[in-house]
């Protein structure tokens, strides 16, 4: 992967004027308030202050915020307690297809098990917005990453919605291997399962560290996953496929290990595209808006140690590199916006969220 090294201010110091001015992207990007380890964030469908970007934030230490997005936001009480460090804490949280009726919401964390060991579970709950502050009621755990381990890496945990109403998981392989593989365990796999967390089954297996989880408009689901020392993958899910890991990768362990390379017959499913150098991918958003409408159904991922916005041309069950937009910094999460905007969180302990918006 080529990274394009521009003259840049730092974007601590970047304002939609400043960006314009030096020509460094082809889009307005505009800072907005701060967060303590922001990790993701989601859009409330109809919240009753449609098209006004009222959001929900989560921090990686516990902490769910809610409000206008771009706005001071407001703490949500009734959150669990997270076993937050390293890579885990308060992960992802996205809205119920059925918001507007019932008004759940679901969230994955990290949740502590006995003698050190932990693992991520999903949860949903009752967003209250009356005339008090907001707070969660009848939270309930609804599904757990089985088995617990030490180590507190790759945990995966995003989340999202099908079109057949069904919630989808990404479960990482917690830096174990080898449960990647074992249908004992439900570690390095894609799951799915009821809205109540019934009927939870394996759709595919051979992941290492799904943070990316996004379904297209033909109702296709794509993941995006940090590869060992390279290789990091863009997978279209297909139902009972094997994506290989750790026993096809087209990266290499740490420290110079190999790893057989994806090819041709090994029986496991090969990625889309791939990295190497890594990028890191933390997120994984597909674009469905008219204000870039050039970019409708492509697929952004925000890269973390590659410090950028990277754009994925889909065509069908076909995807391309496009275009890798240097942001000097972190990006955790990528999503939009009720009207079309791209909004990013960069990672970090006091990681500011970014509206994308086109030039004029």
């Amino acid at each position: 992967m080529r990274f394009i090294i521009l003259s840049l201010l730092a974007l601590a110091a970047c304002s939609p004027s400043s960006a314009q001015k030096q020509g460094a992207l082809p889009f307005i990007v505009t800072p907005t308030q701060n967060f303590n380890d922001p990790w993701a964030m989601t859009f409330l469908p109809d919240s009753g202050v449609a098209m006004t970007n009222a959001a929900l934030i989560t921090e990686r230490g516990g902490r769910l915020l809610y409000g206008i997005a771009g706005k001071p936001m407001v703490q949500v009480s009734g959150v669990p307690k997270v076993d937050a460090g390293g890579q885990g804490g308060l992960g992802d949280v996205i809205a119920d297809p059925d918001w507007a009726g019932n008004q759940l919401i679901y969230l994955s964390w990290v949740e502590a098990g006995i003698n050190g060991t932990r693992g991520a579970v999903v949860g949903r709950a009752r967003l209250i917005l009356g005339a008090g502050a907001p707070k969660l009621e009848k939270l309930e755990i609804i599904w757990r990453q089985s088995p617990k381990v030490n180590g507190r890496g790759h945990f995966g945990h995003r989340l999202a919605f099908g079109p057949n109403g069904k919630l989808y998981v990404s479960s990482g392989d917690r830096q174990k291997f080898d449960p990647a593989q074992d249908d004992a365990a439900n570690l390095g796999k894609i799951i799915v399962m009821n809205a109540d967390g019934s009927d939870a089954k394996t759709v595919s297996k051979g992941h290492r560290n799904p943070l990316g989880l996004a379904f297209d408009a033909r109702g296709q689901l794509w993941n995006s996953e940090m590869g060992p020392q390279g290789g990091d993958e863009l997978n279209l899910v297909k139902a009972g496929a094997n994506y290989g890991w750790p026993r096809a990768s087209n990266g290499s362990h740490y420290g110079g290990g190999e790893i057989p390379d994806h090819r041709t017959g090994d029986g496991f499913e090969p990625p889309k595209i791939w990295w190497n150098p890594s990028i890191s991918p933390g997120s994984l958003m597909i674009y469905s808006g008219t204000l870039f409408p050039a970019w409708k159904g492509d697929a952004f991922i925000g890269a973390l140690g590659g410090e950028a916005l990277i754009r994925i041309d889909l065509d069908g069950n076909r995807a391309s590199k496009a275009d890798e937009w240097p942001m000097n910094t972190r990006i955790r999460e990528v999503e939009q916006g009720p009207n079309g905007a791209i909004w990013l969180l960069e990672d970090g302990g006091s990681g500011r969220l970014l509206k994308v918006t086109p030039k004029p």
